[in-house]
Order: C-alpha cells, then sequence, then structure tokens
C-alpha cells in the first residue's frame, strides 16, 4: 500500500510539472505572439509606403521622418498612388500591417472604412485644410466670367469622394462619372454659373495634379465653364509645375491647391503673383494612415529602426 501511495504522490508531481511546463511554455507563446503583433514598427521593414515624388504630402512626411525621434532610421517608399493602393489592399486582405500616406478626399476612404489617421503630436501635417482655387494675376480683368465662375466654385469631399469611389468601381473614366455627377447635382453647378454671361469660345487654360482627387474637380469645373461657352483645357502636370505655371501667367487657374498646409512651399514661391479665389473645398486632410485593426494610435507609437 505504500507503495502505491507513493507511486500515486510520484505521478501527481510528475503532473503538476509537466502543466507548469506547459503553462510557461502556452505563457512564452503568448508572449511572443504579443511582440510580433505589436511591433508593427519592424514587421513594415520601418517604411512607410507613399505616392509620387514631389507631391505635397510626399514632401510633408519626408519633413515628419526628419522631426520625429521614433522614425529615426525609417524609409518614405515613394511610387505612384496606385502602387499605395495596391500595397494597402494586399494587406487589409490579409490583415497585416502597413502604414501609408493617406488624405481626404480621397476613395479609399470609401472603399476601406476601418482606416484611421494616426495622430500628429507634433503638427506635421497641420489640422484639416482647404483646397483653393487660385488665379493668374489679372484674370479678372481678362476674363471677367471665367473669373467669376472660378471664384463660386466650391463642393464638399463627399462630392468629390463620390466620383473617384464611382470610378474605381465601374472602371468608368473620372471624365464619365463627372458628367453624370453635373447632370445629377444642378442646385450645385447652378450655384456656380449664378451671373456667369455665357461666352463665344473664350480660351481658359487649367493646371491640375494627375491625381484623381484633382481630376474630379477639373473635370466638373471644365463641364460647367463649357455650359457658358468657354473652351476649357486642363493640364495635368505636378504639383510644383502647378504653382510656377499658374504664377507665371501661362495658365489661367487651378483649383488643385492644397492650403495652408501642403502646398505651403510651393505657394509661398508664387504668393505674390497670383490671387487666392479662397476655397473651393473644406475639411480636407493628411496625415499616415493605418488600418483599424493596428493597435496603435499616434505617429509617435511607431519605433526607432534599429
Amino acid at each position: 500500500m505504500k507503495l502505491f501511495y507513493k507511486g500515486l504522490i510520484t505521478l501527481i508531481l510528475l503532473m503538476l510539472i509537466a502543466a507548469c511546463g506547459d503553462s510557461e511554455s502556452a505563457d512564452e507563446g503568448t508572449n511572443n505572439s504579443d511582440n510580433s503583433e505589436s511591433n508593427y514598427s519592424e514587421n513594415v521593414g520601418y517604411t512607410i509606403t507613399g505616392i509620387e515624388p514631389g507631391a505635397g504630402i510626399t514632401v510633408t512626411t519626408e519633413k515628419a521622418i526628419e522631426e520625429y525621434d521614433n522614425l529615426s532610421g525609417w524609409t518614405l517608399e515613394t511610387s505612384s498612388t496606385a502602387a499605395m493602393v495596391t500595397a494597402l489592399e494586399e494587406a487589409i486582405s490579409n490583415e497585416e500591417p502597413i502604414v501609408v500616406t493617406g488624405w481626404n478626399p480621397h476613395w479609399k476612404f470609401a472603399k476601406f472604412p476601418d482606416l484611421k489617421y494616426l495622430d500628429d503630436p507634433k503638427g506635421i501635417y497641420g489640422e484639416a485644410e482647404n483646397i483653393q482655387t487660385l488665379a493668374k494675376s489679372g484674370l479678372q480683368d481678362e476674363k471677367p466670367n471665367a473669373y467669376k465662375l472660378l471664384d463660386q466654385f466650391e463642393w464638399d469631399v463627399e462630392d468629390m469622394e463620390e466620383i473617384m469611389y464611382e470610378s474605381q468601381e465601374t472602371g468608368e473614366s473620372i471624365d464619365e462619372v463627372a458628367t453624370r455627377w453635373v447632370e445629377d447635382n444642378r442646385d450645385k453647378v447652378d450655384a456656380w454659373l449664378e451671373g456667369v454671361e455665357d461666352v463665344d469660345g473664350v480660351e481658359v487654360e487649367l493646371a491640375s495634379t494627375p491625381w484623381d482627387s484633382e481630376r474630379a474637380s477639373s473635370s466638373v469645373l471644365k463641364l460647367a465653364m463649357e455650359e457658358k461657352g468657354f473652351n476649357v483645357t486642363v493640364t495635368p502636370v505636378d504639383v510644383a509645375a502647378v504653382f510656377e505655371a499658374v504664377g507665371s501667367g501661362d495658365v489661367d487657374a487651378t483649383a488643385a491647391a492644397w492650403l495652408p498646409f501642403t502646398h505651403a512651399d510651393f505657394y509661398e514661391n508664387v504668393k505674390d503673383n497670383v490671387e487666392d479665389l479662397g476655397p473651393n473645398l473644406e475639411g480636407a486632410k493628411i496625415g499616415l494612415v493605418v488600418p483599424e485593426y493596428m493597435d496603435i494610435e499616434s505617429i509617435e507609437d511607431l519605433e526607432p529602426a534599429e
């Protein structure tokens, strides 16, 4: 009987040791998993997925990398807006971490509603801003009706995102979707045209950036101006050239100036040679964007590269 009890006690001790070992292994596995899941900086290779070189948000993100100590060693990978969105879509489909440059208005927020901006304690990206219309000096005297229409042009973030998202979903061009939008939103378009006299083929050239947001605004503006008899050309160029063209008087206007933050440096170079007609869209925003499933809220939650 003593041998029986002795064997039983030994068996119980062995089971307890094994259980503790399993528990420690489980805890260790959990901790490793937590560390793996929370170390987003390492998982994204200390890389921010960006868009075209020279874009306002690209310049601002390069500045953010310099200003935030915890972004030391990070890289901004520039390519194209399409490539950035493709990388974002792939990451979301696999629920993988990713940090991208983001801005509103953009259709990705309609397609991926669970995106969030990281807080920006240093204010590098600024607060919500406007997209403004800039005209060359002397446009009011030279082409008063074009000036008046440009001055009255305004719409909402949701309007622009509606056009961009429908274009992406249907595969139709921005111009095609914009044509329907103009037909379906006569109250807004008529407000732009109020008091504008008909003209006979007056030439107007607008400079714009080659991004869907600005394609949307230039498309609806072109359509509205053509209703009054203007012959409108939209010239897509990079953002620096947009400001240079309006400032030099080579084009009549642009509706693509993100102010007072994103394009501040470009505007500073030409502000004495352009006329600011004010916002055509309010509530625009830029910053670093991540999927909601990433458990971070601020740029400062990211870690420096080792």
